[in-house]
Order: structure tokens, then sequence, then C-alpha cells
């Protein structure tokens, strides 16, 4: 008698934990951001993004009939407790993917993690090349790597702005040192002479020195890798210091987000910047997308909020796809991935020294009239390119 009861209280608690009231019927995610920090203003943006596919993906039956039920870890920008995190998840939450951050820093950090736990890392916005140079087989990347963010900036620059020297200033992060050094690889390549290579502490408060040897060598082009204070903080005291040049252009990041106009003002007037998108991209979903941000929040988002809304998208492919929710099975159909999102096309190759990489082109986005335009490539193009730029004492 005993034993019958025991093997009743046993099929009946079975039961309950099959019911839709239980985690069984909701596939939880946990994701890395910096929700406070220098970099808050893009760990939020995304978080934002990462919701608004959550609730499409759901209102369009969920991701094999289960509800995505996200939550947000607040890694703050530092690779070390980025790395706790991705330990966390994968050790203790038994997740069987992880998604997300933002830095290349913190983004090499759970890569390392992930690869010898075994457990697949969709890399969303860091963009240092020796993340997918690893030859990792669980760490696959959505954005193109800083080595070709710059590859629509080049082909606007030769083609419409024609410079002979070049500035390049850049903040001492792996994201700021990796874009300057592709820089320099760059200009070599079209005979562009490098007259200033500068590295700053991020945080910075007085670019004035290092300016003042960019007004000395008179550069065509002014090139920056900086995140947002930074890049608006420079552009204000080249103003100052009136530094007229060809064009003044950034290296995606900071200069590719509505933060950058509202804190730098009328100096950010004329700057270009390479982005990866912009909510005039043909993409299916990208105008939706970015015009749904806006409704919710105000600005439309910068590519970093296009990667992260895409990225959920890229997971409910894969978990659609995948034989099983184990970490290999869905590594096996991370690989196989071929599709298009709002963000653009993704396929994870393995070439040119990458492995698990998606290319893709890129955009170049110019402020005009206080507001972000795609101006390059033209096919692209919400606007014309304003150039020749006004020298300082000419503008209004």
């Amino acid at each position: 008698m005993k034993r019958l009861s025991l093997v009743m209280v046993f099929c009946f608690l079975a039961g309950l934990f099959t019911t839709p009231l239980f985690a069984a019927d909701n596939f939880e995610l946990s994701i890395p951001l910096p929700l406070t920090g220098g970099q808050a203003k893009f760990g939020e943006m995304e978080k934002k993004s990462y919701e608004i596919a959550a609730e499409e993906i759901n209102a369009a039956g969920g991701i094999k009939g289960k509800k995505v039920v996200l939550s947000f870890e607040d890694s703050q920008g530092k690779p070390e407790i980025s790395r706790a995190i991705a330990e966390k998840l994968i050790d203790v939450k038994k997740q069987p993917l992880i998604v997300g951050d933002y830095s290349s820093s913190s983004s090499k950090a759970i890569a390392a993690v992930a690869e010898e736990r075994k457990t697949p890392y969709l890399v969303v916005t860091g963009a240092a090349d020796d993340i997918t140079q690893q030859n990792y087989k669980y760490v696959f990347r959505l954005n193109p790597s800083t080595a070709y963010y710059s590859s629509g900036l080049m082909s606007f620059m030769n083609e419409v702005v024609k410079p002979k020297t070049i500035a390049i200033l850049y903040e001492s992060s792996d994201f700021g040192t990796s874009g300057a050094k592709d820089m320099e690889t760059q200009a070599a390549k079209v005979g562009m002479k490098v007259l200033v290579s500068e590295k700053y502490e991020k945080g910075a408060v007085d670019f004035k020195p290092i300016l003042s040897k960019v007004k000395a060598a008179q550069p065509d082009v002014i090139y920056m890798v900086s995140y947002v204070m930074d890049a608006s903080l420079l552009m204000k005291q080249i103003k100052e210091l009136r530094i007229d040049t060809k064009l003044f252009a950034g290296g995606a990041a900071g200069f590719a987000i509505p933060e950058f106009i509202d804190n730098a003002k009328d100096a950010a007037e004329y700057v270009v910047t390479s982005s990866l998108w912009c909510t005039m991209a043909t993409y299916p979903g990208a105008k939706e997308y970015g015009e749904k941000y806006k409704k919710l929040y105000g600005d439309f988002p910068s590519y970093h909020g296009a990667e992260a809304y895409s990225a959920l998208y890229i997971v409910k492919d894969v978990l659609t796809r995948a034989k099983s929710w184990t970490p290999e099975d869905i590594r096996t159909a991370m690989k196989a991935t071929d599709m298009m999102t709002a963000f653009g096309p993704i396929k994870f190759e393995d070439r040119d020294g990458y492995q698990n990489q998606n290319f893709m082109d890129t955009l170049v986005l110019q402020v005009i009239n206080g507001e972000h335009h795609c101006i390059w490539p033209e096919k692209y193009a919400s606007k014309k390119y304003m150039y020749p730029i006004p020298k300082w004492r000419d503008r209004k």
C-alpha cells in the first residue's frame, strides 16, 4: 500500500511539472550587458532591442511553442564580471547557449569560457578581429570584425574625398587599437600617408595636447575610434581649436548613435562615420524595427540595437532547426545558419583567417541638419552627402 502511495505521489508531482504553469513551457535566456558604467548607453539600447524581438517572437508563437523569457545580467563593461556571468549561466543555470554583451574585451572573456565549456556563444557587437581568429568551434559572430568596419568609409573617401594624408586618434581598448591598426593598413593600401597616430586613455577630459599635434600636421582626414563621450568631446575640442580638414570621420561606435549628436551639438555637423546598419537599409524588417524603436523610445536605434534585435531571431532560427537543445546540436545548427535579418544577411563562414564569422557590407552615415543620414553606398543613401564641408569660421 505504501509503495502504491509513493508511486501515486510521484506521478502527481511529475504531472505538475509538465503543466504550462512551469518553466518547461518557457525558453529562458539570460543575456550579459553593460547596464551601468560608461557603456550603459549601448547596453540599454541592446536590452530594449532584445525585448522588442522577444515580444514579436512570442506574439508569433514563440520558439517551438515555448515562450521566450529574457533576463539581463549587468556586466558593467568589465571582462572579469562578464566571465563570471558566463560561468554562472553555463555551470549553474545550465543555459545551452550564450548571447550578447557589448565590448570586445567582455566578448573575449565570454568566448574563452564558452569554448572551454563547449557551449555555443553568439557574439553580437564585440568587434576585435581576434575574437573569431582563435580557431574556436563554439564562438560565432554576427557583426563584422573591426577590419571590415571601414570598407564603406574607404570607398567614400577614395571616390569622393580623395585624401592624401590622415591623422588617427583612438582609445586604448581592444576596439580602439584594432580599429586604428586597420585604418593604418587600409591607408597604406591606397597610398594615404599617416601623419599622426595617437592613442589616448578612454574617459580623458583634455584632448588638446594631441589635437595640437593634429592641427600642426594639417591632415586631409581626421579619423577617430572612440565611444560616445570621448567622440563628443573630441569634436567639441576640435571646434574650439578651429582645426579644419577635408573630413572628420568616426570608426562607428560612439559616432554612430544619437547621443553623439546630443552631446556634441553643432560640432557633430557634417561628421561622417562607418556604420554597419541604418534604418533606411533595404533589409526585410529593418525599417519596421527602427520605427517601432523610435515610437517606444524617442530616437532611432544605431546598428548596435539592430544587431541585438536580429540576434534573438538568429537564436529562434537556430533552435527551430536544432535536433535538440543540447549545446552540441545547437552548435551544429548555428554553423548551418544562412538567413536574412533586419540587420542583414547572416552566414557564419571560415575564411580570411576567421572562423564562424559573418561577413557583410558596411555603410557610411553623415550628420546633416542634426540627424544621422545614410550617405554611402549611394544605392542605400537616404540623403546626398555634404561635401566639401565648410570651415569652422564659415559655419553659422
